[in-house]
């Protein structure tokens, strides 16, 4: 196996995405379902007015809100902020790539939004990593 020599400087902020679909609280559920299913992503951030990312609607949180709506024969799932999780867990765009990619081997999740001061600037994906570390190693 060959040992690749990577920098140590790259940074979150230099390979996120930042053209980012975002959800708002108050927007109906299916709505969002929808949109997501249209760009073809498993999961958004939920930002409120002033771009504060307030939760993330993912594909879980979806087929959730699916079986609770079908099992009670209802027409209309809800809002956003009733499905979406609240705890999220975020990356700022000065943290270390390499880093990032530690943190997904560890965890299930796809991608993290990155906040700077609450607000959020983007989201990187364990695809945009894999791009980084390729591109520079």
């Amino acid at each position: 196996m060959c040992a690749m020599m990577l920098p140590q400087n790259l940074r979150v902020g230099d390979f996120m995405s930042t053209n980012v679909l975002t959800l708002r609280p108050d927007m109906d559920v299916l709505a969002a379902m929808r949109l997501l299913l249209s760009r073809r992503v498993s999961g958004a951030p939920v930002i409120d007015a002033f771009g504060t990312l307030v939760g993330m609607l993912t594909e879980r949180d979806c087929l959730e809100t699916l079986v609770i709506s079908g099992y009670h024969d209802e027409r209309e799932a809800g809002r956003v902020e009733e499905f979406m999780s609240r705890d999220v867990a975020t990356v700022a765009a000065d943290a270390n790539v390499l880093s990032l990619a530690q943190r997904f081997i560890t965890v299930a999740y796809r991608r993290y939004p990155v906040v700077e001061e609450g607000r959020l600037v983007g989201v990187i994906s364990r695809r945009d990593v894999m791009r980084a570390i390729v591109a520079h190693g």
